[in-house]
């Protein structure tokens, strides 16, 4: 059956009777000479009155558009179906004591498990269900002590990336008195000993600017158990509030490791603290190069580090205690290629190779190396001299995955030759693997809980030549029986940017609509991390172009390879992927036959001036740097609106979203209605108690948002016959 326009294709009235249309101000801002109006500006405070009254509007007129989808409840129906099958967290061991996070189905967050044995069915330590009716707060982050008495564990509500460290007696499974505020990002680094952990805490917001004001320093703090937040001691404090500062304490627990950043992306300094003699104070592990640097390992005389310096696929070097320098004031952070010359006093043990080595990781005293090839994950095994051991074996197109709470995907320790493992697929759900790294022996655990036929269900990957000549790999998964009619409706994913690697990855929603007949095709851009560092250079600053070049080449791939036309065609993807979205959309409507786009970075101009945007720099660039702001500007899809056709569009943002600020979504919005010259709609849809990421987002409000995205697409492309 193919789905015409629905009833409610025209906009629908709000309640006065008058269309949402966002009120033209006159506000004009200055760059560099140049006068940029900006006449959607007062929309920027989404707490504003007349910002609130003119988003229930939009809500009303989006939540009208979509419930005329003739298969919405339909969609919905199968949508809930497809999400109920059991999720399973890949298991750890601290202290003898196993955790592992689990959710039946439906349940609105993965609840903590405490375990005898990686197998057994345990008890319940941590549910955040029995918090919130509505499942708004969720534990984002989790840090078990070595010696498995105590879960240190993050809280947020309804979607904020705003977080509370609490403690919980993992025998008695009662809270402790602590509680850490105003924190964000990064986890709970215990000591050795247990006796307290490292975290990050910021500097606290003003009061009612908490979503909106951009965040001050970022504190690395100790917190020993049962003493109040305020007595707790400061380990470093950036003396410039764009130096983002994370710190690690490595696998022997003899060191405490500190990275030093001033934004995304490569680039920074590694420092490290002998815990044991604090006194003698940090040493500089890796310089200011402009390389990315993590340490892996570490020995008693050696640092191991994963980097990409002068080896754009990376490779891991060791470096010596010895040579390790005093520290200076961390300076500017370069932002272009690697330095060019190997980082001082660096020994190469395991080199680069033709595959991206995406990570690694320090188990059972060898090295556990993470690869991508053509997207695809690989798993390899080093000793500590670089002495190649043994591929482990991975089933075919697939992914190592994490679980719902962003642990770990792959889960082990230094002193056991254990190794737990989850893959997925776009086909297959995420099944859990172990592998022994003393007998070289690997395991399926646990089999994928949804598993599509692959008599029935098909993924290829095929390449694109982009404009300039670059080859970019794209996925594409389907029915086995759909035929090349050039009437396929196909849903175009990308993201492109921050050094992502975009890989085969299970979602619900994606194969609901795979299931009812429509294509799926994911890209895997120039922007991203799938061909290491060049690759992600080569789309971000000055190069970003290249990738809405990519993009729209998968478009016009799609529309000239017999599967698809570009009525059939849509774009989607959020945050950077928003950008994405965003960008295309102003620079060639016409490849598409509709448009969905979360929580997208639109205003390229003001974006440092919220939140954690100051950071994003490093990956976009600087509107206060004249030529910087002219790449910005160039692209930016706020500033590139026209009067023209554009065609169904759908933007999406919540409005707890502390990252990419909601006035990115809702400018634009107001931006694209006003230039529409089409009948096809432009629709904003604001959801509450929701944040940015899919992290800790309640399962039943994951699947309200994509049954509307679904019924958005069926409702604009159809299906086929």
């Amino acid at each position: 059956m193919v789905i015409g326009v629905p009833k409610l294709f025209i906009p629908v009235a709000d309640s006065r009777g008058q269309f949402a249309v966002a009120r033209r101000g006159d506000h004009v801002d200055h760059y560099h000479g140049e006068a940029v109006p900006d006449p959607y500006q007062w929309l920027e405070d989404g707490t504003a009155p007349e910002s609130m009254a003119w988003v229930t509007g939009q809500n009303e007129r989006a939540q009208a558009w979509l419930a005329g989808v003739p298969t919405r409840e339909e969609i919905c129906s199968r949508l809930t179906s497809r999400w109920d099958y059991p999720r399973f967290g890949v298991p750890f061991e601290r202290g003898g004591r196993w955790f592992q996070t689990r959710n039946s189905g439906l349940q609105h967050q993965p609840v903590l498990y405490v375990m005898e044995a990686p197998d057994d069915e345990g008890r319940v330590l941590i549910d955040p269900n029995a918090a919130s009716a509505d499942g708004a707060t969720a534990v984002n982050a989790i840090s078990v002590s070595p010696d498995g008495s105590t879960v240190a564990y993050a809280t947020s509500s309804s979607g904020s990336d705003w977080q509370a460290w609490h403690l919980r007696d993992v025998a008695s499974g009662v809270d402790q008195a602590d509680e850490l505020r105003w924190c964000k990002s990064g986890g709970a680094e215990w000591e050795k000993d247990s006796s307290g952990f490292y975290y990050a805490a910021m500097t606290p917001p003003r009061p009612g600017r908490e979503f909106l004001d951009a965040s001050g320093e970022r504190r690395i703090c100790f917190h020993r158990p049962g003493t109040p937040q305020q007595d707790d001691e400061l380990i470093f404090v950036p003396d410039d509030p764009a130096v983002y500062s994370e710190a690690r304490v490595s696998a022997d627990g003899h060191y405490l490791v500190l990275s030093l950043s001033r934004g995304i992306g490569p680039g920074g300094e590694v420092r490290a603290l002998a815990l044991g003699r604090r006194d003698a104070g940090w040493r500089t592990l890796v310089p200011s190069c402009g390389a990315m640097a993590a340490v892996v390992a570490s020995t008693s005389c050696a640092f191991y580090v994963l980097t990409d310096d002068i080896a754009g696929k990376r490779r891991i070097v060791v470096i010596d205690v010895d040579t390790a320098a005093a520290p200076g004031e961390p300076g500017p952070v370069p932002v272009g290629p690697a330095s060019g010359a190997p980082l001082p006093g660096a020994r190469e043990i395991v080199p680069p190779s033709a595959d991206t080595l995406l990570e690694a990781h320090f188990f059972g005293g060898r090295l556990v190396c993470h690869y991508l090839h053509d997207a695809c994950s690989l798993l390899r095994v080093f000793e500590l001299d670089g002495t190649f051991v043994r591929d482990i074996p991975l089933p075919g197109m697939v992914t190592l995955s994490g679980s719902q709470n962003e642990h770990e995907h792959i889960e082990g320790t230094a002193g056991s030759d254990i190794v737990h493992f989850e893959v997925e697929s776009f086909t297959e759900s995420a099944s859990l693997w172990r592998h022994d790294l003393r007998s070289g022996r690997t395991t399926l655990l646990r089999p994928a809980a949804v598993s599509l036929s692959p008599e029935d269900y098909v993924t290829e990957r095929v390449g694109v030549t982009s404009a300039d000549g670059t080859v970019v790999p794209m996925f594409l998964t389907r029915r086995g029986d759909l035929r090349r009619r050039g009437d396929t409706p196909v849903l175009l994913y990308g993201y492109g940017g921050v050094g992502v690697s975009i890989t085969p990855e299970f979602s619900p929603a994606w194969v609901t609509w795979v299931e009812r007949g429509g294509m799926l095709a994911v890209a895997s851009l120039r922007g991203g991390g799938e061909y290491g560092r060049d690759w992600h250079d080569a789309g971000r600053r000055g190069s970003k172009q290249n990738v809405f070049d990519d993009f729209c080449a998968c478009a016009r791939w799609l529309a000239g390879s017999g599967w698809s036309r570009a009525s059939r065609i849509a774009i989607t993807g959020g945050s950077n992927g928003g950008l994405l979205v965003g960008g295309c959309l102003t620079q060639h409507p016409e490849l598409f036959g509709a448009a969905v786009a979360d929580a997208g970075v639109f205003d390229m101009l003001r974006f440092p001036l919220f939140t954690v945007g100051g950071m994003w720099k490093t990956e976009y660039g600087d509107p206060d740097d004249p030529a910087q702001y002219r790449w910005l500007r160039a692209y930016s899809p706020l500033h590139n609106v026209a009067a023209r056709s554009y065609p169904p569009t759908l933007l999406a943002t919540g409005d707890h979203d502390d990252r990419v600020v909601p006035g990115h979504s809702f400018k634009f919005a107001a931006a694209l209605q006003a230039a529409q010259t089409a009948s096809a709609p432009i629709l904003l849809r604001v959801y509450s108690a929701v944040g940015h990421s899919r992290r800790g987002k309640p399962t039943a409000t994951a699947v309200a948002e994509a049954a509307d995205r679904l019924a958005f697409l069926e409702g604009t492309l159809g299906l086929p016959d």
